[in-house]
């Protein structure tokens, strides 16, 4: 008799989804700012869409690496089904942390937002991870990116990129635009800060030095996207973007990812890890394929930036 219920438990919990696992997912997220945070909305989402019940200890590192440090020690305290670290620094601190930890070592970490995994050192290779780790890469299509660009500005000369240099992933986009610069003709001018504070003389010091500024993907910039666009409006200095949630904040254009879908496809991963049984060390890591064209015309109109008919025609999006 003691049998029969067993059995018919087990069951009732195959059958009725009340009785459904629910995962324990802890996060951790570098900084607060709305591509991110689209990041974690499409990852839940699509985890629920998915019929794959979840619960999230969400932490904010605030773009500070030591909080992001002590964030991967406290996850491990959590005892997670599954760690999500959004952005490189957050990625890397779980990655660091689950070498110490026993309770990481043996939980999946899932990373999105991440240009460049290797050279981050999170995975031996794209195709084979070759550890407990892998994930969705936003590796930009920095050719197209340009392309889009010089729609604007067919004769461009001198582009100017602000970023942090501590951040691997804005290390490789540096590179991948100075070879398009190489090839194309035009100059890179950098100005590098280390923190949200030094953002707004990063763009000073940019003033009158280039044509047009292409802001990457940067986490420490565009926490503080409002100072350079406050001094492009000032001193009518061309605004661009890699993402486009920073149009809709005052950028002119971006030809870029859709970050929930990002973390969209990112939960897709997570369910295959979690209930299907795939293991992170032979899942391929992926890559957002689909691009979309956001314009702020009112952002245009402010910095001085006249937009060719031809891009406004093909945009996905237009903010007046």
């Amino acid at each position: 008799m003691k049998k029969f219920f067993v059995t018919a438990a087990l069951v009732l919990a195959m059958a009725c989804p009340g009785f459904a696992k629910t995962y324990n997912v802890s996060v951790s997220q570098f900084v607060e700012h709305p591509s991110l945070d689209a990041v974690l909305k499409g990852f839940q989402d699509s985890l629920k869409a998915q019929g794959v019940e979840a619960t999230y200890s969400v932490h904010n590192a605030q773009a500070n690496m030591a909080t992001a440090n002590q964030i991967a020690s406290q996850i491990a305290g959590e005892n997670p089904d599954l760690v999500l670290a959004i952005a490189t620094p957050a990625a890397q601190a779980c990655a660091l942390a689950s070498k110490r930890s026993p309770i990481l070592a043996g939980s999946p970490l899932l990373f999105t937002a991440i240009t460049d995994p290797v050279s981050a050192g999170l995975v031996d290779d794209l195709e084979k991870p070759g550890k407990n780790i892998t994930g969705v890469s936003d590796m930009l299509p920095v050719g197209q990116h340009m392309a889009m660009l010089r729609r604007f500005y067919p004769n461009l000369k001198k582009l100017g990129m602000i970023y942090n240099a501590g951040e691997a992933n804005s290390k490789t986009t540096v590179a991948m635009v100075k070879a398009e610069g190489a090839k194309a003709g035009f100059e890179v001018v950098e100005a590098t800060v280390a923190k949200t504070s030094d953002v707004y003389q990063a763009a000073k010091a940019l003033v009158g030095k280039v044509d047009a500024v292409y802001l990457p993907t940067d986490n420490t910039v565009i926490s503080s996207l409002e100072s350079v666009i406050k001094v492009c409006q000032q001193e009518k200095m061309p605004l661009f973007s890699a993402d486009v949630d920073s149009v809709k904040r005052g950028t002119v254009a971006a030809l870029a990812f859709d970050y929930y879908q990002h973390g969209y496809q990112t939960g897709l991963m997570a369910k295959r890890i979690l209930v299907d049984g795939s293991f992170p060390s032979v899942t391929p890591v992926e890559t957002q394929q689909e691009l979309v064209l956001h314009l702020n015309l009112g952002a245009a109109k402010k910095i001085g930036v006249d937009v060719p008919k031809e891009v406004r025609e093909t945009a996905d999006k237009i903010y007046e």
